[in-house]
């Protein structure tokens, strides 16, 4: 756990979940939906690719509903067409099917209600329960007063009959954007500003991607969640922290509108991960400004780049049951993410070997010409996964840091004299190097004993170091992308310009990798791990004539959980 950011968390195994309490209680016998089923539902706006944060609330809203045998919505909430797009609402799908979960026919839009909402807010004003207001959006703020003064609203006393007509003027099309809102009359000295006659309406001269151009006003989110749990049945509507202090207006929607049912809001804390952002705004400008190569960009927390990078439901899902819900921020750290992606993938990922940073091993007095075949488990966890064969010849790609001419204390790799095991393969003494004019090593020379096929050592000896390697006659090239994170510093949100914190060295590319033959036949849902490397899958760009693969996550785990 960090020292330099408190706030920084580890899971606590086995915490409870404090909204599966209330739920308990509220379908108990004496309950308030005793006798009902429990109903969630999960509402994203279709402005942005959906990332990690959203994965919490998504395993919330559709793991709730589980957990009780109840049902869960999927819901857009395209009450704001500014930036909502088609786009958004297939890539919001494809990522909740990816991570398991699903709706069947309980898919909707918030302006399937559009007509329904504006009919209610007439009521509302008919009710004198609200008002067309003309301040623009300054003057709202210098009006709304302090805590030991009221807030100001000179239209708050509109007849209702005017207000009415200046509604249906607004509906109309006759006022520009920000001439005129709408606005419920509840408290203007409220300690609770959002309930200081909170706009429930407000003009948008803008094309909508499924009304068109019907519709210039558009209802605030306040006041169309409500109408919208309430008409799909919902019993409990799970949000976010920062909707804790909005609830008071959700429940006075609730209260005072004819709506078929009155659902209850709970709120939870939000995900917070170090080294990244949450912000849709900021991963728009990291997206649009060039900063990374798109939304699925594998550096990014979007839940389309985790899936490119590697990352696998199991383990994303494992990793927000395992941070619990509570009424607390924190942070968790991002090696918890990824120390939840190494355990799944040690149990699925197929065993390979690639050389990263090739360099040439000779050995002198295998025969030349001779080729033979090794069988190798594909994952030892797994041995319903079956082997594969591997061939060995006289040369061989090995990693670059598995040769020293002058070793450091405590190398046990090949130097002039020392001897190594080739996974799988022989043992070998180095007997030297030729180098390159620049003074890199250009190939290193050893002899094989042949009497240690297959790890066998008839004499006992004892042989510290094994390294991985590549036959040199049948191996392919790869490129392959290590990633690292995308800030320098633990709370890139906090920084006045996050930009300014963003790591140059989030992204190495490897060219002229050495890989087996066998991932030729790589499928991109098929994760690997590269022995000695991490664990890898093959990224989109790949194709059969230059293989791609992005590197999920090193084999190191540093991260260190709570006991």
């Amino acid at each position: 756990m960090s020292e330099t950011n408190k706030n920084l968390t580890a899971p606590e195994e086995g915490s409870g979940n404090f909204i599966h309490t209330f739920i308990a209680e509220d379908i108990a016998e004496n309950g308030r939906f005793a006798g009902q089923r429990v109903h969630t539902r999960f509402p994203p706006e279709p402005n942005g690719y959906l990332h990690i944060g959203h994965a919490k609330a998504i395993c919330v809203d559709f793991g709730t509903a589980e957990k009780f045998g109840g049902l869960c919505n999927l819901r857009m909430d395209d009450t704001n067409p500014t930036k909502e797009d088609t786009e958004y609402v297939d890539a919001i799908k494809e990522d909740i099917r990816w991570l398991g979960f699903s709706w069947d026919d309980r898919f909707h839009y918030a302006s399937d209600y559009f007509d329904t909402m504006y009919e209610l807010a007439v009521k509302l004003i008919e009710k004198g329960l609200a008002y067309v207001c003309e301040l623009t959006p300054e003057q709202m703020h210098d009006n709304r007063g302090d805590l030991t003064h009221p807030a100001v609203s000179p239209y708050r006393d509109r007849p209702i009959a005017e207000s009415l007509a200046l509604f249906a003027r607004m509906k109309a099309g006759e006022f520009a954007d920000g001439r005129m809102t709408l606005r419920a009359k509840m408290d203007l000295a409220s300690g609770n500003f959002n309930l200081r006659d909170p706009v429930i309406y407000r003009i948008n001269h803008m094309h909508h991607h499924r009304t068109g151009d019907k519709w210039c006003v558009y209802p605030m989110y306040d006041f169309a969640h409500p109408i919208e749990d309430a008409m799909e049945g919902i019993t409990h509507s799970l949000c976010t922290l920062e909707f804790e202090e909005h609830r008071p207006l959700y429940d006075w929607v609730i209260e005072h509108i004819d709506l078929p049912a009155k659902p209850r809001q709970i709120e939870f804390a939000r995900l917070g991960i170090n080294n990244t952002v949450m912000s849709k705004r900021k991963l728009r400008k990291l997206v649009e400004g060039g900063f990374v190569s798109g939304w699925d960009d594998p550096r990014m927390p979007t839940l389309c780049g985790l899936r490119r990078r590697g990352f696998t439901p199991a383990s994303i899902r494992n990793f927000c049951s395992r941070i619990g819900v509570s009424k607390v921020d924190s942070t968790v750290e991002y090696g918890f993410l990824e120390h939840c992606l190494r355990e799944d993938l040690n149990l699925k990922a197929r065993r390979t070997m690639a050389v990263l940073h090739p360099v040439k091993l000779v050995l002198t007095n295998y025969p030349q010409g001779q080729t033979e075949t090794f069988t190798v488990e594909n994952n030892p966890e797994r041995p319903e996964d079956g082997t594969r064969e591997v061939t060995f010849s006289r040369e061989l790609w090995i990693e670059a840091g598995d040769f020293l001419e002058e070793p450091v204390k405590g190398y046990r790799r090949l130097f002039p004299g020392n001897e190594v095991r080739l996974k799988t393969a022989y043992i070998v003494r180095c007997t030297g190097c030729d180098k390159n004019e620049d003074g890199s090593v250009k190939t290193v020379y050893a002899e094989y004993d042949p009497e240690t096929r297959g790890g066998n050592t008839p004499d006992g000896r004892k042989v510290r170091g094994t390294i991985h390697w590549v036959n040199a006659a049948d191996c392919t090239e790869a490129e392959v992308r290590l990633y690292g994170s995308l800030f320098t510093v633990p709370e890139p949100e906090q920084e006045e310009d996050f930009l300014t914190v963003l790591n140059p060295d989030s992204l190495q590319v490897l060219q002229h990798c050495k890989v087996e033959p066998s991932l030729r036949e790589a499928d991109a849902a098929m994760p690997f791990q590269f022995m000695r490397e991490g664990y890898f899958c093959l990224d989109k760009d790949s194709t059969p004539a230059h293989l791609v693969f992005n590197r999920s996550v090193s084999l190191k785990d540093g991260f260190k959980p709570n006991k």
